[in-house]
């Protein structure tokens, strides 16, 4: 996983109500300065700009001002590192470079650190780096061969780790000469949109040209080629209408109240990490909470809370945080929406914030998160959430492909019409007056019997849309742990169609009443799916064997719409991650879509199957209760 450099102080991101210290590291305000004045590092594409530069007090301004800050914040940030460093002076290639091993690494600049003695380098020596930035040491697109202009600004010595004989290393930090932003979107990343632009507009052609057959043959089989046409539509505009989509900008002065709630279940190892990064974030001290909710963990949990609080308020008294910062235990296990529901209780702002606890916020996500509430209409907002744990293995590669285009393309889609139809539990934010309208229903909510134990957010989301608007901010980012075996994402997979099956339903009885286009988007998106089996078995199954005919018009079909994902991922992230989205189409096409079946059958179960809440525990036990029955029945004896 990426590793932030650590920060000296604890809260580096939240406002200082004592203006002893800014928030914008001096490397990348020196670095917006110089674009600001003019300077070699002013890359006209990237957009840098000061400040104090922007001028007048309009809402451009402000919204240029506020994007500025956040350019500026992500130039400064540093990120462990460890790989060859190839340095030489000026500009040509010497015979023997200086090697060194990186430290840390961020937009500006480079620390590394060698073993042999450096010679005639001094500081303001300019130089040449050379070196390749392995994925994950910095975040999606950075990983990439670099020859970069650089300067020695720093000289040090720095003991050896212990074991290593005590010697000293020699450290040199190098500043470069343009940004790394400014680098790669002229090598690399101007590239990949203009391939990416022009392959997505040649896949987008190509499916409509094959829906024209689809017309002509419609007549042979009218059921299949109108399911064709619908879901080339269906795709297609949800594309069309996630490129449109806009952030609500930020408005400096618009800072409601906020309550952070995270309900926590056995998640020590990642717990004190969900805490501090919802603390540590760029908004008003005076209007910004977190409570933390115990539910009851029978690991170290508990402890991780109390110890980073405990951490919290040590070092950063100043801050307020005895008052803001607190958590609270069940008294007994209840599940996550007990958990949330009882943090809504126990807030004292307006507007509640839903964490789950293996999440990180990005220190600007609140603020940005808040922002479409300025209408009085908007009941929920939902944030975008990455995978963190993207270069795992193949799995969490897929998922991140999958994951950012169920965010920035498919919610972002349903933002244009304010109907978001799931607030994702990583990140979201509500009314209080709306949960706890909700609260009772919610926490008793059945179906078919049966408890409703996951899919809270999609349930939450239900009560909220049916009278307000729900919407999706792109900016408000925060990343998450997902499943890196095999089994535990299967189940995760199973349980999330269990849940979209049953709440789709419930969304059934009102979804017609929003937007006519919006309710003909939810019901199609709600009738592929289901139908999707039932295809692809007729297509590559029942066609080759009953007329001979090699599926060759479905197989194009499928690899054009596992195009548009991978090539919308390469589009706006730039990463080379872009075609694992070819890969997960095929993985959901022949692995997950065989998952829907058994949802359409199973859908009223509450267990979770990878975590024990107590539905898991009593499925458990009627398990082991009839393979008792049989055991008893048979004689043999009892294992």
């Amino acid at each position: 996983m990426t590793v932030l450099k650590g920060d000296r102080r604890t809260l580096s991101n939240v406002p200082d109500p004592e203006n002893l210290r800014t928030n914008v590291d001096r490397r990348g305000r020196r670095i917006g300065e110089e674009a600001g004045n003019g300077g070699v590092s002013a890359p006209k594409v990237s957009g840098w700009a000061t400040v104090s530069s922007l001028g007048g007090s309009s809402a451009d301004a402000r919204d240029a001002e506020a994007e500025a800050q956040d350019r500026l914040r992500m130039l400064s940030l540093r990120y462990a590192a460890n790989f060859d460093v190839f340095v030489s002076k000026g500009t040509r290639r010497t015979r023997a470079p200086l090697k060194g091993t990186a430290v840390d690494i961020s937009a500006t600049g480079l620390l590394i650190e060698v073993a042999a003695p450096v010679g005639s380098y001094r500081v303001g020596t300019k130089v040449t780096i050379r070196c390749r930035i392995p994925p994950g040491t910095m975040p999606e697109g950075y990983e990439s061969s670099v020859k970069l202009p650089a300067t020695v600004v720093r000289m040090f010595t720095r003991a050896s780790e212990e074991g290593e004989g005590g010697e000293e290393r020699q450290m040199l930090a190098f500043e470069f000469e343009k940004p790394l932003t400014e680098y790669l979107q002229r090598k690399r990343w101007g590239y990949s949109i203009y391939l990416a632009s022009t392959m997505l507009l040649f896949a987008s052609v190509f499916i409509l040209l094959m829906r024209i057959e689809s017309i002509i043959y419609f007549k042979y089989n009218s059921l299949l080629y109108l399911y064709s046409l619908i879901a080339a539509a269906f795709l297609l505009t949800r594309y069309l209408f996630g490129a449109l989509y806009r952030d609500v900008p930020i408005n400096p002065y618009y800072t409601p109240g906020v309550s952070i709630i995270i309900p926590c279940f056995n998640e020590e190892e990642w717990i004190h990490r969900t805490i501090l990064s919802c603390v540590n974030q760029d908004y008003p001290v005076n209007k910004l909470e977190v409570i933390v909710v115990d539910d009851r963990s029978t690991d170290r949990s508990a402890e991780r809370i109390e110890e980073v609080l405990e951490r919290v308020h040590r070092e950063a008294e100043r801050f307020a945080t005895k008052e803001r910062v607190r958590m609270h235990v069940l008294p007994v296990n209840g599940g996550k929406r007990e958990a949330l529901v009882q943090g809504v209780k126990m807030a004292k702002h307006n507007l509640v914030v839903f964490v789950d606890s293996d999440s990180f916020l990005e220190p600007n996500a609140i603020r940005h998160l808040v922002q479409p509430f300025q209408d009085p209409k908007m009941g929920g907002v939902a944030g975008r959430t990455d995978v963190e744990n993207k270069y795992t293995n193949s799995i969490t590669k897929l998922q991140t492909v999958r994951y950012y285009i169920a965010f920035r393309i498919m919610k972002a889609a349903e933002a244009w019409f304010d109907s978001v139809t799931c607030l994702s539990g990583p990140l979201s934010c509500y009314r209080k007056e709306l949960i706890l309208k909700h609260a009772d229903a919610w926490l008793s909510q059945k179906f078919l019997g049966q408890p409703a134990t996951f899919g809270d957010d999609r349930s939450m989301t239900n009560y909220i849309l049916k009278t307000h608007r729900t919407s999706y901010q792109d900016s408000a980012i925060c990343s998450t742990i997902v499943p890196s075996r095999m089994d535990v994402f299967l189940k995760q997979q199973m349980r999330w169609k269990r849940s979209w099956l049953r709440e789709s339903l419930r969304a059934c009885t009102f979804i017609w009443k929003k937007e006519p286009f919006m309710a003909l988007f939810f019901l199609v998106g709600l009738i592929v799916p289901i139908a999707a089996p039932v295809v692809v078995v007729y297509n590559l199954v029942y066609v080759p064997f009953a007329y001979g005919i090699f599926p060759g018009t479905f197989l194009m079909g499928l690899l054009l719409m596992a195009m548009l994902m991978s090539l919308a991922h390469l589009f706006f992230r730039k990463s080379r991650l872009w075609y694992f989205g070819i890969v997960f189409c095929v993985f959901y096409e022949f692995v997950l879509l065989w998952q829907m079946p058994v949802a359409w059958f199973t859908f009223w179960k509450s267990t979770w199957g990878t975590r024990e809440t107590p539905q898991d525990v009593e499925a458990r036990e009627k398990r082991e209760a009839r393979k008792k029955r049989k055991q008893d029945k048979s004689g043999l004896p009892s294992k």
